[in-house]
């Protein structure tokens, strides 16, 4: 059963639709969208059709309604669009305001089904592409569903550590004490009044004591004898975490103890997401010790090791490759079978095939992997060719890279964009495989049967209400590339640590159906995330 909704303010039209798209019934209009949205879910547990998931879904979270799948026009509509030589991408989510539905014009029913009818067509029976909308349908849900709930974060602990590295917090905006310091100290080694933050002031005391730079990167001054190079480093990782991660930041971005940036699934050409505001995908080690579970809650964190060569040795079907991604560790059979065991060289041989690197050792390393492994090297090699040529590549699934410009015909780097074509064709389809992990994950733990508990402020944990249409006690929290992040109850940390791993499983059999590659995951559980992060010594590469 599908339901075809399009919001008329506080009301929606909701049309019940066939598998083909056809229509079952008139157009009825509902008084109340989310009264209307969790009848349906409830009783009929229908796949959702609607425009944009990022602007519809938000008003239903707030009203404490989930749905378990959709068709997201949106998304699915971005995928069609490149493949067809259009490079757009999905719209930036809308932040959860009050009267979502009234900021946002009405749109035509008729044109909404409309455009729902046309990617029916354009997707037709093709398997991979079908598997591809509605795993990217489902990272829509699960994006708005991370940003709602948010990422459990101890705004105290975050605090005490600013206190600690930066000193209090000034009152009226001026720069915190430990940076005020620093600036004397930096001052006093120059003998003179010097701004760490300007590179021509530091060229130039530097250049009065004898030491002549072209730069002040962190790289070029750190090994220079000077009393005042390591207060200069030390200014800017303080300078940096005031900036980027500060009581600003904290003010903005951390409310009832939850980290709450905005997820963007599919804002990367190759289907990776982004995220907007706060740095969402981008967790700094300082920040992590602040990421604390909620009491008699954990973190089960679990990350794919080696993905991308793992995903090239399915992609391919070389025999040696997928023999050596059956295994833990992909390159120490690749290090056997052409490097007499060298598993340095082995790494640095498979990231140079993934990458297109052809200078120094590499090119010599290249040659023996290809000796080797000749088909996992090919269909990159490939894909680069292709690439050079101008052409389109796309992915396992069908997701298409971009075409090249009007510009790049006449003046474009033919090499670069192989570079580019050669890595796109790994990586979105590595991307595709965390994203079905992703969605299969999600249904697991919606399915559980257990509800989401009341849970008290406290030292990291914000109050929360209960939700229950939620259908779990655990939460996907955090989403990165081949991580995910799943917040529950002490008790159900096991059941979540097999519940990630056969989700690998499915994904592995949805996207390459029987075979041997093996995706393993490393599962980290912990009340802390800093400390799970920390022990992790996965080679991720």
């Amino acid at each position: 059963m599908k339901v075809l909704l399009v919001p008329q303010g506080e009301q929606a039209v909701l049309t019940h639709l066939a598998d083909d798209g056809s229509t079952l019934s008139d157009p009825t209009v509902a008084e109340d969208i989310v009264a209307a949205v969790a009848e349906l879910e409830r009783d009929e547990r229908p796949m959702w059709v609607w425009e944009d998931t990022s602007r519809i879904y938000p008003r239903l979270l707030e009203r404490g309604v989930r749905v378990r799948r959709c068709h997201d026009l949106a998304l699915v509509g971005a995928i069609l669009s490149m493949r067809a030589g259009s490079a757009t991408v999905p719209s930036a989510p809308a932040d959860l305001r009050p009267g979502l539905f009234d900021a946002n014009p009405n749109s035509d029913p008729a044109a909404v089904l409309a455009e729902y009818r046309r990617q029916l067509r354009d997707v037709g029976d093709d398997r991979a592409l079908n598997l591809l909308a509605a795993a990217e349908s489902a990272g829509g849900l699960a994006a708005a569903e991370m940003t709602f709930d948010g990422l459990p974060f101890s705004a105290s602990a975050h605090r005490r550590h600013l206190e600690t590295m930066l000193g209090t917090r000034p009152l009226d905006g001026s720069p915190p004490p430990a940076l005020v310091e620093l600036e004397n100290q930096i001052s006093s080694a120059f003998g003179r009044r010097v701004n760490p933050a300007s590179p021509v002031e530091l060229v130039s005391a530097f250049a009065r004591v004898g030491i002549e730079l072209t730069s002040t990167r962190a790289h070029t001054i750190r090994d220079i004898d000077h009393p005042a190079v390591p207060l200069l480093l030390r200014h800017r990782d303080l300078s940096k975490l005031h900036a980027a991660n500060g009581w600003a930041w904290l003010d903005a971005w951390v409310r009832d103890d939850r980290f709450r940036p905005v997820y963007v699934p599919g804002a990367v050409v190759s289907g990776r997401w982004a995220s907007r505001g706060g740095g969402g995908l981008q967790i700094p080690k300082p920040l992590r010790a602040s990421v604390i579970a909620d009491p008699g809650h954990t973190f089960v964190a679990a990350d794919a090791g080696q993905l991308e060569p793992r995903i090239l040795a399915a992609m391919s079907g070389d025999p040696r490759m997928v023999a050596a991604a059956g295994t833990a560790d992909l390159y120490a059979p690749v290090a056997a079978e052409s490097f007499d065991g060298d598993r340095a060289h082995a790494k640095v041989a498979v990231l140079g095939v993934l990458y297109g690197a052809t200078s120094g050792d590499a090119r010599a390393l290249l040659t023996r992997l290809r000796a080797k492994f000749p088909g996992a090297v090919a269909l990159v090699e490939e894909a680069a060719r292709a690439g050079e040529r101008g052409e389109v590549v796309r992915s396992w699934l069908g997701r298409a890279c971009p075409p090249p410009s009007v510009q790049w015909w006449s003046t474009g780097d033919a090499h670069a964009r192989g570079r580019f074509t050669r890595n796109f064709v790994v990586q979105a389809t590595a991307a595709e495989w965390a994203l079905c992990l992703l969605a299969d994950l999600r249904g697991r733990l919606a399915g559980s049967g257990a509800r989401r508990s009341d849970r008290n402020s406290d030292e990291g944990s914000g109050a929360r209400r209960s939700d229950q249409n939620s259908g779990s006690g655990s939460e996907l929290v955090f989403f990165q590339h081949d991580e995910v992040v799943v917040h529950c109850a002490i008790a159900e940390s096991g059941r979540v640590a097999e519940a990630i791993a056969e989700s690998a499983l499915s994904a592995t059999r949805l996207m390459f159906g029987d075979t041997a590659v093996r995706f393993p995951m490393e599962t980290r559980v912990d009340r802390s995330y800093g400390a799970s992060a920390a022990g992790s010594e996965l080679d991720s590469d």
